[in-house]
């Protein structure tokens, strides 16, 4: 499979939030809450939540075959 530079961008940065997530994850069971309620604890869960979904959405888009999708290109149709 053939891969533009665009889905190539998408892969790294794919990558870039597992590892963000990643980081999250552990100053999250790092940090001691204060309280049962405590929002800098619940902000490290949303944002491991958030850089997980992010990376996924952006291997998605790195690992999908656009040929013919992004140029529009129909030639194959035509025979």
């Amino acid at each position: 499979m053939q891969s533009n530079l665009a889905q190539k961008i998408s892969l790294v940065i794919a990558v870039l939030c597992y590892l963000v997530a990643v980081g999250f994850a552990i100053a999250a069971l790092v940090y001691e809450p204060r309280q049962s309620g405590d929002p800098i604890h619940a902000s490290f869960m949303a944002s491991v939540i958030f850089f997980i979904g992010c990376g996924i959405v952006l291997h998605v888009i790195a690992r999908s075959r656009l040929k013919g999708l992004v140029s529009l290109d129909d030639r194959t149709n035509d025979q």
